[in-house]
Order: structure tokens, then C-alpha cells, then sequence
């Protein structure tokens, strides 16, 4: 059995951003099969709110996993065995992997961005402080 402890940190101080809260606090799967991470968007979300998921294995820089738009539009080709999906009242973005594995215990970050205009040199610098990021320990 594959355990999953969901545990939060904070986003850093200064930085303003929608609430991501994750809808469970332990998710349990057998390796193997499909494991599922939810997160509430404090808000319906729109097609110009663009969501970013990413996951950090100990001492590796995040990787990239797939981006998605508020209505459910996919932005970026997902890594293999990665699919999203938006609930139809747009507050609920759920991540799927397929084929859990031990080896998919990392840091989960999933970010938000809306879209800004004029200068977007400083959104994209500072892109990944703008998250909710959730631990998922898989034993």
C-alpha cells in the first residue's frame, strides 16, 4: 500500500496570490493503481487563470509535470502518466497519476497565475513563489 501524507507550507510573506488548499490531508493508494491530488481554488476559476503543477524530489530542482487553464484547457503536453482535470463549477483542480509508484514521492507545488498585461518580465521570475505547496510521502 502507498501511503500519502499531505503536509503544508507557507507561501512566503509579501507574496499575494489566490488560495490553493488541498482537499484531503492523507491519501491513501496501492502502488500500482491511480493517485489522486485535489486542490479547492478559493474561486471559480476562468480562462485567465493558469495553473502549473510541478513536483521536487529531495535535493533535485522541480520538475515540470503540466499546465492547464481554469476551464480545463491544456497549455503544455503533461509528462507520461500525468492528466488533469477541473470540476465543472471551475474550484476544484485535481492531478492524476497514473501507475503510482514509491518513486513518486516528492514535493508537489501546484502554482496559479492570472494573466497580467504590459511587463511580464517580474510574473515570470518570481512564478514559482506564487504556490501552495503540498508534501506527498508515499510509503
Amino acid at each position: 500500500m502507498i501511503y500519502k501524507s499531505i503536509k503544508y507550507v507557507s507561501v512566503p510573506l509579501g507574496v499575494s496570490c489566490e488560495d490553493l488548499t488541498p482537499t484531503n490531508k492523507e491519501v491513501f493508494s496501492v502502488e500500482g493503481s491511480t493517485a489522486t491530488l485535489s486542490y479547492r481554488y478559493s474561486k471559480a476559476a476562468d480562462g485567465n487563470d493558469y495553473f502549473f503543477w510541478y513536483r521536487q524530489y529531495p535535493g533535485k530542482s522541480p520538475e515540470f509535470l503540466i499546465s492547464h487553464s481554469g476551464t480545463g484547457v491544456k497549455l503544455s503536453d503533461p509528462v507520461p502518466g500525468i492528466t488533469f482535470k477541473v470540476s465543472e463549477d471551475k474550484t476544484l483542480m485535481t492531478l492524476q497519476m497514473s501507475s503510482a509508484a514509491v518513486t513518486d514521492s516528492a514535493v508537489y507545488y501546484c502554482a496559479v497565475r492570472p494573466t497580467v498585461t504590459g511587463n511580464t518580465k517580474t510574473l515570470y521570475k518570481n512564478r514559482l513563489s506564487k504556490d501552495t505547496r503540498i508534501l506527498h510521502n508515499i510509503h
